[in-house]
C-alpha cells in the first residue's frame, strides 16, 4: 500500500511565461529527487495521476507539467512552442522552482511520446541545474509506415496508434481521458515529421542515463532491432542505455492495465541514476 501523499495545483514561472503543473510532495523532507513528468502530444499534466503515488511512496517529489502551449499558457502561446522552445522553457522553470523548493538530488526527466522528445531535448540542452537522468515511454527513432500521414492525436484516425486494443485500458478509461485532451499547438504539430533528423542531432548531447521504453502493441514506431540499435547507438555520451518492452500495453502506457509495472520499472531505474555506484555501460539492454 502506498502511503498518502499532497499533491496540488503549482504555477511555474519560466522566463514571462506561466506554465500550469500538479505538485506531489513525499512526506520524506527532503525528498529524494523531484520528477519532471512530461506528457505528450494533446493531453494534460493529469496523464501522471497514477504514477504519483507510487512516486511519493518511494521518498520523491513529482513536478507533472502542462508543456508550453497547453493548460495555462495556451492563451499566452496561441501557437505553441517548438520542442526546443519547449526545453529552454522548462529549463528556466526548473531553474525558478529550484530556487523556492527543496528538490532533492536533483531533476529526473520523465516523458511520453511528444513529451519524451522534449524531455530528450531538455536533456541535451545545457542547464544550471543537475539532471539525474532520462526516461521515456512510447518516444522512438523513425516512424512505422501506418503512423506517416501523422493525423492528429484526438481524431483522423489515430486511435489505434494511440491506444491499441482497447482491452489493454481499464473500463471507463476512455470516458475519463476526456479530461486529459488538449489541442495541439500548431507550431508543434508541425515539426512532427522533422523527429528523426532532430534526434539524430540531440542525441550525441545527452551526458545522463537513458532508459526508453516501448509498449508491445506501440504503432507509432519502428521497433525492430535494426533501428533500436541504430537510436542507441547515437547516445553516445549517455553512461547507460536501456530498452525495455512492455508487454500488454499499448502507447498510452500509464492509463493501462499494466501502468503500475512500468511505474514501478520507471523508478527502479531512478533508483540506479541515484547510486554512484552504479557502473556505467555502452550496451543497451533489451528485455
Amino acid at each position: 500500500m502506498t502511503r498518502p501523499h499532497t499533491v496540488r495545483a503549482h504555477t511555474l514561472h519560466a522566463a514571462g511565461i506561466e506554465l500550469s503543473a500538479l505538485l506531489a510532495l513525499p512526506h520524506t523532507t527532503p525528498p529524494r529527487s523531484t520528477i519532471l513528468a512530461i506528457h505528450g502530444r494533446g493531453m494534460r499534466a493529469a496523464y501522471w495521476n497514477s504514477f504519483i503515488p507510487l512516486a511519493t511512496a518511494a521518498g520523491h517529489a513529482v513536478l507533472a507539467v502542462d508543456r508550453p502551449g497547453y493548460g495555462a499558457s495556451a492563451a499566452h502561446l496561441p501557437d505553441g512552442q517548438t520542442l526546443a522552445e519547449q526545453a529552454e522553457t522548462l529549463h528556466a522553470a526548473l531553474k525558478e522552482h529550484a530556487r523556492t523548493h527543496d528538490t532533492g538530488a536533483g531533476f529526473h526527466l520523465l516523458g511520453h511520446s511528444d513529451g519524451g522528445k522534449v524531455a530528450l531535448h531538455t536533456a541535451a540542452t545545457a542547464g544550471a541545474l543537475p539532471l539525474l537522468g532520462l526516461d521515456t515511454s512510447g518516444t522512438g527513432y523513425q516512424y512505422d509506415p501506418q503512423a506517416l500521414h501523422f493525423p492528429s492525436t484526438l481524431g483522423g484516425g489515430a486511435t489505434k496508434l494511440n491506444w491499441g486494443p482497447l482491452n489493454l485500458y481499464p473500463r471507463g478509461t476512455f470516458q475519463a481521458s476526456r479530461t486529459l485532451l488538449a489541442p495541439t499547438p500548431p507550431r508543434e504539430a508541425a515539426e512532427t515529421i522533422h523527429w528523426p533528423r532532430q534526434f539524430e542531432t540531440l542525441a550525441p548531447d545527452v551526458r545522463i542515463p537513458v532508459r526508453l521504453t516501448f509498449a508491445e502493441h506501440e504503432a507509432w514506431w519502428h521497433l525492430d532491432d535494426t533501428t533500436l540499435t541504430a537510436m542507441t547507438s547515437r547516445l553516445t555520451r549517455a553512461p547507460s542505455v536501456t530498452v525495455d518492452h512492455l508487454p500488454a500495453a499499448g502507447h498510452n502506457i500509464s492509463l493501462g492495465h499494466t501502468a503500475d509495472t512500468y511505474h514501478q520499472r520507471a523508478l527502479a531505474f531512478l533508483d540506479t541514476c541515484l547510486t554512484p555506484a552504479t557502473p556505467a555501460h555502452r550496451t543497451p539492454q533489451h528485455d
